[in-house]
């Protein structure tokens, strides 16, 4: 990823075109529960991030500035041949750099792609490929950066944004934020509005993390999405302090989005909140994802793309989040549909308990 770049008051989904209410949206979870063979193939994975105060207390701690400040980008697997027809399969070459999206080579592909932009003349929404994020508005306080430890023990970084929810304690996040290479992360927690160092609303410390089970069993990257629920802090939830974004399902492709994150390698230093605008376009190569011209970088991974984004409030509804780069085309970043394995996972997470 590259370049350095009010709140939501009802609890709403998007799904299929249609604002659903949130007494709607969780009966529609329920029932899913029940499960025909396609809905169980949907049902998300999850699991105890953690499961006491005392070891809540233990994770917030060990997020000292000088650590969260050092923490380095992950690194995240890059879509393979079968990608496209939402399978895994085995041959496509592979790339070890330290970007949190980690940068997939077209191998001997070779190949280039272009995008149509979006017509100014029929656009008011300008067109960025990576600026710092100067407007304020709900975004600032609902986005923020991610910390964790990987399975080796390294202390690493992502992007994550707070959602309204029924529990008002869900982060939205990237697959690989969560867990990489068969093994959850821990330490897991949520910084909103994340300024050089500074904590202006507190440290949420996981308490639960799920995912699709593509990704869970196959680290699919087009099924890279992740929600985990946060502790309450000092008696108050998460979405309650900072406020939550809308969230969108099963919405029509080729949209105008905005895209958000914290980019911590080079250029960058995941000292602010970059975005990325324009209008999406579906995967020529690989996968089943949407990209945008964006030249966020590493850290950025899990930062949400926006819907129906007003820049004057920061508000908008959830419908992608930041998943990988081309080695042979960094300044696109590509991100997953959110169908209906990404509402399962949003469902599962907004019913759990957050304590």
């Amino acid at each position: 990823m590259h370049r350095r770049v009010a709140l939501v008051s009802a609890i709403a989904l998007a799904v299929a075109g249609a604002l659903v209410p949130a007494s709607t949206a969780q009966a529609a979870g329920a029932s899913a529960q029940a499960g025909t063979s396609a809905e169980l193939d949907r049902r998300p994975v999850g699991w105890t991030a953690t499961d006491s105060w005392s070891e809540r207390r233990t994770v917030s701690s060990y997020w000292t500035s000088q650590r969260m400040l050092a923490a380095q980008p992950l690194s995240a697997p890059p879509p393979q041949r079968g990608d496209r027809l939402g399978r895994p399969s085995q041959g496509d070459p592979w790339s070890n750099g330290n970007s949190s999206v980690r940068r997939s080579s077209f191998g001997t592909r070779g190949a280039a792609f272009s995008v149509q932009p979006v017509n100014a003349q029929r656009s008011l929404i300008p067109n960025s490929p990576g600026l710092q994020w100067t407007d304020g508005g709900a975004v600032v306080r609902t986005l923020g950066r991610v910390f964790f430890t990987t399975a080796d023990g390294q202390n690493s970084s992502c992007s994550g944004t707070a959602v309204t929810s029924a529990n008002e304690s869900v982060v939205m996040t990237a697959g690989h934020c969560v867990k990489l290479n068969g093994a959850a992360h821990r330490n897991w927690a949520f910084v909103p509005a994340f300024d050089d160092g500074r904590r202006p609303f507190g440290t949420w410390v996981g308490s639960r993390m799920l995912t699709t089970p593509q990704w869970n069993a196959n680290e699919d990257i087009n099924f890279d999405i992740a929600a985990v629920v946060v502790a309450p802090l000092q008696g108050r939830t998460l979405t309650d302090v900072v406020g939550g974004q809308g969230v969108a399902f099963n919405q029509a492709r080729q949209r105008q989005m905005f895209a958000f994150g914290y980019p911590a390698a080079d250029p960058f230093d995941g000292s602010e909140l970059i975005y990325c605008s324009g209008r999406t376009f579906n995967d020529p190569i690989m996968t089943q994802d949407q990209g945008l011209r964006c030249n966020m970088t590493g850290g950025s991974s899990g930062g949400g793309w926006f819907l129906n984004f007003n820049e004057g409030t920061g508000q908008g509804m959830l419908n992608s989040v930041n998943s990988f780069t081309y080695n042979n085309a960094p300044n696109f970043m590509f991100g997953p549909f959110f169908g209906n394995e990404a509402m399962a996972v949003f469902q599962a997470a907004q019913n759990a308990d957050a304590l």
